[in-house]
């Protein structure tokens, strides 16, 4: 799809003019859902996950059948003050670890029956360090919004987004910090395993970036403190909105991104669901500050989408049993 802006300003614009669910198919489904051959609410939260789904697919009887998962790969100047346990090298080599399928998020997609594609953003060029001056200009981040909101595919049935970038952790920290306030050490995780010196120097790094770029607006913050992954996955969910399609969001770093639309237009992350609860400590909080309840809780701190692909499977499963059952008309099967 092509993106229908080339500034941040047009951006905001975009954000205010997205699509809501259909409503009428959202009553449609509440309406079967009181008919299938089951006790009320005896699915629990399946239940409204297939309403949800069915309300932004416009349909009372939904399918997913074309999931995407989408990997965005980007390099982080902040890299140069040591705060992560692995060198900006790594970004490339698990780059080409996706590409031939070696990774984990090409297991849980295949798994997942989802097509799965990778997106590297001028790996050669990190983002400048974001304690000296702004991550990236606005040309820089537009360009990543609007790599992000091309990659979503359109036949798409379901999206998730995931990221690869050493360093990025700091940067979600550093936007999560910027937007909803707290110290530093609240949001400042281990990411892929510091020790305890390199967790003092990542979370003062973080303070440093924020204190520097302090009083932004979330689209700012995203330019001043952020990568070119996260702002590609910020561009792919929102892009995901405007075609109506429904989002699994994944770990820390895709909720760091998912963030910044939360706060920049009310009600952008209507069309999303959080697919899992992050090892990473600070997850928790960004999920509380978008009020989204994640479907699953494994202790994982991968990245790459791998949390949030897992969810597609429970997705599916709520789908299924709302669309596939038969109502008790249907089953010569008496009601309560």
């Amino acid at each position: 799809m092509n993106a229908p802006f080339t500034t941040l300003s047009e951006f905001r614009e975009t954000l205010a003019r997205m699509p809501a669910a259909d409503s009428n198919a959202t009553a449609a489904a509440q309406a079967r859902n009181g008919q299938l051959t089951k006790p009320p609410g005896a699915l629990g939260r399946l239940e409204d996950l297939a309403i949800w789904y069915a309300g932004w697919r416009g349909t009372d009887r939904p399918e997913i059948r074309t999931p995407q998962v989408i990997i965005f790969a980007g390099n982080h100047g902040v890299c140069a003050q040591g705060v992560s346990a692995f060198p900006a090298e790594v970004t490339a080599q698990m780059v080409a670890n996706f590409e031939h399928g070696g990774a984990a998020i090409n297991q849980l997609s295949k798994a997942a029956g989802a097509k799965m594609d990778v997106h590297s953003l001028s790996l050669d060029i990190p983002t400048a360090d974001f304690t000296q001056s702004p991550a990236m200009t606005e040309d820089e981040v537009v360009v990543a919004l609007k790599t992000g909101w091309s990659a979503v595919d359109p036949a798409s049935d379901l999206v998730v987004t995931g990221e690869m970038g050493i360093g990025n952790t700091t940067s979600a920290a550093a936007i999560a910090m910027a937007i909803l306030g707290g110290d530093a050490a609240d949001w400042t995780g281990r990411g892929t395993g510091v020790d305890d010196a390199g967790l003092a120097r990542k979370t003062s790094v973080v303070a440093a970036g924020v204190a520097r770029h302090a009083a932004q607006d979330p689209l700012e913050v995203l330019q001043c403190l952020g990568g070119r992954e996260l702002a590609a996955m910020t561009g792919a969910i929102a892009a995901a909105r405007a075609a109506r399609i429904p989002v699994i969001l994944d770990g820390f770093i895709c909720s760091a991104a998912a963030l910044v639309l939360h706060t920049a237009q009310e009600g952008a992350l209507d069309h999303a669901i959080a697919g899992h609860l992050s090892a990473e400590g600070a997850h928790q909080s960004l999920l509380d500050a978008m009020e989204k309840i994640p479907l699953l809780d494994l202790g994982l701190r991968l990245g790459e989408g791998s949390g949030a692909a897992l969810a597609i499977s429970i997705l599916k499963g709520a789908i299924a049993c709302h669309s596939g059952m038969a109502t008790f008309a249907e089953a010569g099967v008496s009601g309560a």
